[in-house]
């Protein structure tokens, strides 16, 4: 119930009037049956507008940061993510990924939407880093479609580090689905999954324009701990 007065009564109202979103390609999101939403990944309020433009209820597997942040901007993100039921993940010990793919098969298995930023973490410079080969993974058990979305402007609504939104166009755009089903008796194969995770992250430079760079954003992060 939280999920939808966040959606049309709290929250969605405040982001349609201050972003103005604009939904191109729709038509590429199947109105029913298990789907995974791969994004591209540049500011926190990526995931509220993709929940506002969506009409069926959208999943997220989050990070455990995302339930620890402090200030308004903190509780507004922990309240949304807490009364959605997202499955918050705790990616510091050696297990995290398998708990989080566990949550996603199961949203899929439920016949619901997956949304997941495969880069793992935010640009630290706008450009789009190196997939994670988690969501490929579960593409490819599951039989699930992948269905590419890219966000421009959010990153202007809500600059990194900043704890104010700023009114500025939001546009989100849907990709033709990729489907991996064909792979299903390969999903084991490390070659296969990263090929898979590969495709989906060119269909995301294709429909952003973003530059891409073949490592992981969180080791760019790491490097340059002042993008994080």
């Amino acid at each position: 119930m939280w999920y939808w007065i966040f959606k049309y009564v709290l929250v969605g109202p405040v982001l349609r009037v201050m972003g103005r979103p604009r939904v191109e390609g729709v038509e590429n999101l199947p109105d029913d049956g298990p789907v995974i939403l791969a994004g591209n990944h540049l500011t926190v309020v990526d995931s509220f507008f993709l929940v506002l433009v969506v009409r069926r209820r959208v999943t997220f597997v989050a990070k455990s940061e995302y339930f620890d942040g402090s200030g308004i901007k903190g509780a507004l993100i922990r309240w949304f993510y807490t009364s959605a039921g997202q499955v918050p993940i705790d990616r510091s010990g050696g297990g995290a990924g398998d708990g989080a793919l566990a949550a996603a098969r199961k949203i899929l298995v439920d016949n619901g939407i997956w949304a997941i930023y495969p880069e793992g973490t935010r640009s630290p410079d706008g450009r789009l880093y190196k997939g994670k080969t988690g969501m490929a993974r579960i593409a490819i058990e599951t039989g699930a479609p992948v269905v590419p979305v890219v966000m421009f402007g959010t990153e202007k609504f809500n600059p990194v580090g900043s704890r104010m939104w700023r009114p500025a166009r939001i546009v989100v755009r849907f990709g033709p689905a990729l489907e991996f089903s064909r792979y299903r008796e390969l999903a084991g194969h490390r070659a296969v999954v990263r090929s898979a995770t590969d495709e989906v992250m060119a269909a995301l430079r294709e429909l952003s324009g973003q530059d891409y760079v073949d490592t992981y954003a969180a080791g760019r992060k790491a490097q340059t701990p002042d993008a994080a």
